[in-house]
């Protein structure tokens, strides 16, 4: 069994006062301070704010001057153009920022590079299909913040160009009409992180409460909340408001595209979770750029005609089986080379290549690869003596960094410390891996290597009552910033024999004061194999709830489990 090591913090000394203020459970106070949500006004903030928290948008430097020169442009009817990116904050960015403009009168075209021809990013070459498209006023979302010399020559032939990012910018901000971005180091704007389609929403709330339209703004959540979530931004601040406003309004939709996506993944007609968003529809919309048909997203939220709109999520379903079907045959290779290789006893950073590999599809397996190994690793795709990588990295170590350290072998390379793509020419791949590997040794320790799980609280079984479970919920939505509690309970008894289900997982009881539950050990299938009817453990987990027969259950997911002995 893997040695994981359990991280527990301390009982916070200021947990009596929280709970007694909120009127809370210790073990519910306990994670609120584990997320530095300290005094009573911020955890009333963090549990009960609503969407009239939501910042002044004109807060935001550069808004004035972005909402007036958009007006002018729907005034005068000019042709705007929004540029956006490929994945899903970049498409939906898009989708909600032409619906505004359509709804205030104004012409909108749109443009999205392909991930494969074009890569990321607005580029000098853009500006030719502009002029053609007698654009006066582009408008990008979620990229162009590093667009320097695109917005300089744009502006010389007499496109407006208006920035909305949420990127980290480069040596230069581009002289636009507009830049708008909170994740700039002067920006004054009090909520860092929103996404890209974030900074999008506030520029429309800004258009709209300028005409007193504000009343409309509801009706973009249900596209905002996808988008941030996709995106793995932040759900602290004005994000966790987007989500959980937006996740609300799911249950009621009107648009025919979003009716169809729904369905297809099973949502219609039920409460979708911020773990439906992640693992159901955005893979479904991100399948179209990673193979190469942006356009069908945004078209699936655009056309009006009914069989059109099935036709096209049946599509990007099928885009969806496509890129599933990839990404199991690239993590199986890697996977197999990895073992036949035992590269795990030789390197601390994996780095493997193939001509057979689909460059839109490697950097999901990677993460997998990732979290199954628990170290970096970079996985490139060959095509016309070129290697083009995607890369993902543990929390111990900075990933941009090694890249940085080894930019002479690389044709390009961008990125942050936990993920980044790069290009390199093929003949130089051994190179690159050995001095990479070389800067890795130094810096990764061994205990790095192991995987760490922070849990948030001790919990005895029978403190786990229907209030307590009220309370847990007010935490939702999970994601980045406020992942889903994970408990700790000791000396349990496994009160089942074992179940393996499927060949990889793992499934029994587990009692203790009188109170039984379900467990079940995902991709675990070595705990039924050495766990027997019994046993006493601790174990590690957090709560699953489903239906069965009209009645919701509560489950245990296990994290980790440790034999005690009796």
């Amino acid at each position: 069994m893997d040695e994981n090591i359990w991280l527990l913090p301390e009982l916070d000394n200021r947990v009596d006062k929280l709970a007694s203020d909120m009127g809370l459970s210790l073990e519910t106070a306990q994670i609120l301070l584990n997320r530095d949500i300290t005094t009573k006004e911020e955890a009333r903030k963090f549990l009960f704010s609503d969407l009239s928290d939501l910042n002044d948008p004109y807060q935001m430097d550069g808004m004035e001057e972005a909402v007036s020169r958009i007006e002018k442009a729907v005034r005068d009817k000019e042709k705007i153009l929004v540029f956006g990116d490929y994945d899903v904050d970049g498409i939906l960015s898009v989708v909600v920022f032409m619906k505004a403009i359509e709804s205030l009168g104004g012409c909108i075209e749109y443009f999205i590079p392909d991930r494969l021809e074009d890569g990321y990013g607005i580029k000098t070459k853009h500006i030719k299909m502009m002029l053609e498209r007698k654009i006066k006023l582009m408008v990008s979302v979620d990229c162009g913040i590093k667009a320097v010399n695109f917005t300089e020559k744009a502006e010389a032939f007499g496109v407006d160009v208006i920035i909305t990012d949420h990127h980290q910018p480069g040596p230069e901000i581009p002289k636009a009409v507009a830049v708008l971005n909170p994740a700039l180091s002067h920006s004054s704007y009090p909520d860092k992180d929103l996404a890209g389609i974030g900074v999008i929403f506030k520029l429309i709330q800004a258009l709209m409460e300028r005409r007193n339209k504000g009343s409309v703004l509801t009706h973009y959540l249900k596209l905002v909340s996808i988008g941030t979530i996709a995106d793995v931004a932040k759900l602290r601040g004005e994000n966790r408001l987007f989500v959980r406003y937006g996740l609300e309004a799911l249950r009621d939709v009107s648009n025919t595209g979003l009716k169809n996506l729904l369905s297809i993944c099973g949502l219609e007609y039920r409460d979708v979770t911020a773990g439906d968003v992640g693992y159901r529809i955005a893979p479904r919309l991100n399948a179209a750029g990673r193979l190469g048909k942006v356009g069908l997203s945004v078209d699936l939220f655009r056309v009006r005609d009914k069989k059109e709109s099935e036709d096209i999520a049946l599509h990007l379903n099928e885009l969806n089986s496509l890129r599933q079907k990839a990404e199991v045959n690239i993590f199986n290779q890697a996977v197999e080379k990895i073992e036949k290789n035992d590269l795990e006893k030789k390197y601390k950073l994996f780095i493997l290549g193939s001509k057979e590999w689909h460059r839109g599809v490697i950097g999901i397996v990677a993460s997998r690869l990732k979290d199954m190994y628990h170290r970096p690793v970079m996985l490139f795709a060959y095509k016309n003596e070129k290697a083009f990588g995607s890369g993902r990295s543990i929390k111990e170590f900075s990933l941009i960094n090694c890249l940085r350290n080894s930019s002479r072998l690389c044709v390009s390379f961008g990125g942050h410390p936990l993920a980044v793509g790069c290009e390199i020419h093929q003949s130089r791949f051994d190179e690159f891996r050995k001095e990479m590997n070389v800067y890795a040794d130094s810096e990764i320790l061994d205990t790095d290597l192991k995987r760490k799980i922070k849990i948030d609280v001790k919990i005895d079984f029978r403190h786990i009552t229907p209030s307590f479970l009220e309370e847990i919920d007010l935490l939702k939505p999970y994601g980045v910033g406020n992942p889903k509690p994970i408990f700790l309970s000791e000396n349990v008894c496994i009160a089942s024999r074992p179940k393996l289900l499927k060949g990889k997982h793992s499934k029994f009881m587990i009692t203790k004061d009188e109170r039984f539950f379900e467990a079940m050990g995902w991709r675990r299938k070595d705990w039924a194999e050495v766990f027997e009817k019994g046993d006493m453990a601790d174990i590690v987990y957090s709560f699953s709830r489903n239906e069965y027969l009209g009645k919701r259950r509560l489950n245990f997911v296990l994290h980790d489990i440790k034999p005690v002995k009796k």
